[in-house]
């Protein structure tokens, strides 16, 4: 009988641990974060790549615009459902100061192949700008731990906001919307 009792706590011992820890190593997907400008440090300039849509962009050159930055990769079922969305946002908001940029961060080596990835652009019909990062570059210097993650750099070039996988679509949007809102020299709330 002890022995179904030891045994029995050390099974649910062993179930809340992994529970906790699966909580924890879930947390790091599906989450946001937005920093206050006070905390909003430059964004790390897009390391050198081969450019789809666009000639080279470099992000001090965009200061004055919003930019939405994604690090995607084609063969992502979770990066493919974002695509709708942020070619929504890229067409009502490009316009009104938005820049869009793709990060392609390939997970296989087909999908470093630039015509192949070229050939998934165009079938996807995105039409904002794309830059290969095949050597993890700029995905490094933004910290980025999974697919997709999508960053947004306000008028100064500060990251503002961070969310990781799927979903936070009108949180994104309204976030689009304040940082368009606020004037190019403002320190923004907290500032």
């Amino acid at each position: 009988m002890l022995i179904g009792i030891v045994t029995g706590i050390v099974v649910v011992s062993g179930l809340v641990y992994v529970m906790g820890l699966s909580k924890l190593l879930m947390r790091t997907f599906d989450s946001s974060v937005e920093y206050r400008t006070s905390e909003s440090t430059g964004a790390p300039e897009l390391a050198a790549g081969d450019w789809i849509n666009s000639e080279p962009v470099k992000l001090s050159d965009l200061r004055g615009r919003v930019v939405l930055i994604e690090f995607w990769t084609f063969g992502c079922y979770n990066c493919r459902n974002t695509v709708p969305f942020i070619k929504d946002w890229n067409t009502r908001y490009r316009d009104k100061g938005l820049t869009i940029i793709g990060v392609h961060s390939p997970e296989f080596d087909e999908e470093k192949d630039v015509e192949n990835l070229r050939r998934q652009v165009a079938s996807l019909g995105i039409r904002y700008p794309v830059v290969t990062d095949n050597d993890y570059k700029t995905w490094k210097a933004y910290n980025v731990e999974a697919w997709p993650t999508t960053f947004l750099l306000d008028k100064q070039g500060r990251i503002r906001w961070m969310h990781v996988g799927e979903g936070a679509y009108d949180e994104t949007e309204q976030l689009i919307q304040k940082l368009l809102a606020e004037k190019e020299t403002s320190g923004g709330p907290g500032q």
